[in-house]
């Protein structure tokens, strides 16, 4: 682990704006550190308009499906026309009865999207719907952890279940955390200290591949999503281990990369988020030129914005004022959409006006 004091003394003082430039390993800095995008991305494509940021000319505003903070583990939608300013939906009603667990959406390989989520967090479920509005149960996943060496099959915890749909291998892949076999009784938190995040992968989401540790680095990891920029492939983390002297960077949100989607990821980068956040989001910005990065500052006390030019960083915050999150509003996805998706959504769970 890189230690970054400076860094720490920012965490500890409550504030975000920090700089990927730090580590010209993974940052693209030159040994100045001054940011250099071709040292980021050697191998080019990651401009404005790069693989996963690519914003449809129709874009018509963003989705957040979320649970809240009174109703952990169920199905809530919200609209954003600028990716900033977000409005409940459905009068702040649940908008499908069925749907529990973390909600994360995927558009798949046949035009359909996939709604990935389990029943306290054991067992993953997938639903699929064709207009994001009418969703129906596609299929369980069964995971055999007997097939994952240093893991413990019957504690049966399989936590906040992710899903993502490479264009490049034409395959699914779904990521949890879940407890290994090598609990520490002496830590600050014996069972959150030992996730690890797991995976398989899909063609057809029929059949499935045996699970298997994304990282292979030891270090608590949950909420991981995967998203693609150029040529490169980010797990945007919550480090799980709990902050101590000796672990300043725990429970914070940093970054990995790697070639593939299933890796090989590299150590994670420094943390771009205070201490005591989790549940990352990425949405391309309206213009396609960046990203902002959502976070949970838990237990649902409110969402923290960063923003980046590129994956890579700089990383800084949008100011509080300049962003609003529905108030309650804790873990889930956010996706764009297009103007008749948009229309569609709200005509059919009602929009009040936006807030500013």
């Amino acid at each position: 682990m890189v230690k970054n004091i400076p860094f720490t003394i920012f965490m500890l003082a409550g504030l975000a704006q920090t700089s990927f430039a730090k580590n010209p390993t993974f940052f693209g800095a030159d040994s100045s550190g001054r940011y250099d995008a071709n040292k980021a991305n050697p191998s080019g494509g990651a401009g404005p308009l790069a693989a996963d940021r690519t914003v449809q000319p129709d874009l018509g505003g963003y989705l957040f499906a979320h649970m809240t903070k009174q109703d952990y583990g169920r199905l809530y939608y919200s609209v954003s026309k600028d990716g900033l300013h977000w409005t409940l939906l459905n009068d702040g009603q649940r908008i499908y009865e069925d749907y529990r667990g973390h909600p994360d959406i995927t558009l798949g390989h046949d035009g359909r999207y996939y709604l990935v989520g389990n029943v306290r967090n054991t067992g993953i479920i997938i639903w699929v719907s064709t207009d994001l509005i009418a969703w129906k149960e596609h299929r369980d996943v069964n995971v055999d952890l007997e097939k994952t060496p240093g893991f413990r099959p019957a504690s049966g915890y399989q936590g906040a279940p992710k899903m993502y749909y490479d264009k490049t291998s034409r395959r699914y892949i779904i990521t949890w955390h879940t407890p290994s076999a090598d609990k520490d009784p002496n830590a600050i938190e014996p069972f959150w200290s030992c996730m690890r995040t797991l995976y398989v992968t899909s063609k057809d989401l029929k059949t499935f591949s045996d699970p298997k540790r994304l990282f292979s680095f030891d270090m608590a990891t949950i909420d991981v999503i995967i998203r693609k920029e150029g040529q490169t492939y980010y797990a945007i983390i919550k480090d799980e281990r709990y902050p101590d002297d000796s672990w300043p960077t725990g429970k914070t949100v940093r970054i990995c990369s790697g070639p593939t989607v299933t890796g090989p990821y590299s150590k994670p980068s420094e943390p771009i988020t205070p201490n005591f956040r989790e549940a990352p989001n990425l949405i391309p910005k309206p213009d396609g030129k960046g990203w902002y990065l959502y976070y949970e500052q838990y237990p649902g006390i409110q969402y923290g914005c960063s923003t980046a030019p590129m994956l890579e960083g700089p990383w800084y915050d949008v100011y509080i004022l300049n962003y609003k999150v529905p108030e309650n509003t804790r873990h889930g996805c956010m996706i764009p959409i297009t103007q008749e998706q948009y229309d569609a959504i709200t005509a059919t769970f009602g929009e009040e006006e936006q807030p500013r």
